[in-house]
């Protein structure tokens, strides 16, 4: 399939992932709107959530969505990049100092395992149904390494990987629609699921992490269940996270580089990175509890800013707009993923 294939249709640059001046050479001035808008939202997320008892990040979600239209004013753009990007990868460094690689360890072989094949099989499902409706296995992989690992980000680095030639623009945005969309709809689902059949916090913690697209999503949901079930869901989800340069590494062998995407590197992200070098120090017992409890609190702040964000900008009316036929793939690699992990934590777990 080339990349200008009628049958997927042209998309603006909907997340600010692909202008040609990347956001981190904007300068700082640029950033301040849109940061001030999402410290606004988020500190009204804050009132709702304890004047009524609603959960934090759910509260971030809602009230980013409700202020939806505002993702309109390009003014605002590069802080609610910023915010909804590299706050969440601070947030999650964050997130390390409350956890010991010893809870990654307890997962279990079993459970590592698993996770491996939900990966894998989501990626291979991608790529089949695509094929199927005749998008070709590139934009399967594309949509189904988005599912599988984390998102939009894991989208930019399989779309790098199998270069211009194989996915353009309108192929990369139209993922991205699916995983905006779909997460945030997991995030209020999988929860209500989870309850219904009959899941304990742990093995809840797992199913959410195991399953939803993107890292904000995915601790918003494990925290809106309970504290264990949120650390459950961190673990599992950055482990999965962690398999992104396996998965890319595999995904190369099957697509030779070409265009861009030669020479593309293959490696962890930095957040991913930090995630772990942070869980390892918390190991040693070296950090003191009142930088635990800084760092917790610090740690729920950046995320629901990231959350809220991420409300600001979904897409919504894009979705809608596209049709649903190029979603479809993104939707089975979903059903896939969803199946498989909730199998596992309702057996293994």
């Amino acid at each position: 399939m080339s990349a200008a294939d009628p049958r997927l249709p042209a998309a603006a640059d909907l997340y600010g992932d692909l202008l040609e001046t990347p956001p981190s050479k904007l300068g700082w001035r640029a950033h301040v709107p849109g940061l001030i808008v999402t410290a606004l939202a988020a500190l009204a997320a804050a009132y709702l959530s304890d004047h009524y008892g609603a959960p934090l990040m759910l509260m971030g979600l809602l009230v980013g969505l409700a202020l939806n239209f505002l993702s309109a004013d390009p003014k605002l753009g590069p802080g609610l990049a910023f915010a909804s990007r590299t706050l969440l990868r601070v947030g999650i460094v964050l997130v390390g100092l409350k956890i010991t690689l010893g809870q990654i360890v307890d997962l279990g072989p079993e459970a590592l395992l698993a996770l491996a094949i939900i990966v894998a099989a989501t990626i291979a499902a991608g790529a089949g149904l695509s094929r199927l409706l005749g998008y070709g296995g590139a934009f399967g992989t594309l949509a189904g390494g988005a599912v599988a690992i984390c998102g939009a980000s894991a989208a930019l680095a399989v779309a790098a990987v199998l270069g211009d030639r194989r996915i353009d623009r309108a192929q990369l945005a139209i993922v991205l629609v699916g995983i905006a969309t779909m997460s945030a709809f997991a995030m209020f689902a999988y929860p209500i699921l989870a309850h219904a059949v009959g899941l304990s916090e742990h093995q809840a913690g797992f199913f959410v992490g195991a399953s939803i697209h993107d890292v904000a999503q995915a601790l918003g949901a494990g925290y809106a269940i309970g504290p264990d079930a949120g650390e459950t869901a961190a673990i599992t989800k950055l482990t999965r996270v962690a398999m992104l340069a396996p998965a890319l590494a595999i995904i190369a062998l099957f697509f030779k580089a070409d265009g861009e995407g030669k020479g593309a590197g293959v490696g962890l992200p930095w957040f991913v990175i930090g995630f772990f070098a942070m869980a390892a120090l918390n190991s040693t017992g070296w950090v003191p509890a009142a930088a635990g409890d800084w760092a917790a609190k610090g740690t729920s702040a950046l995320l629901v800013c990231a959350v809220t964000a991420t409300g600001i900008r979904s897409p919504m009316q894009e979705l809608l707009r596209h049709g649903p036929k190029p979603l479809l793939v993104v939707a089975g690699a979903t059903v896939v993923a969803l199946l498989l992990s909730l199998l596992v934590a309702a057996t293994l777990i």
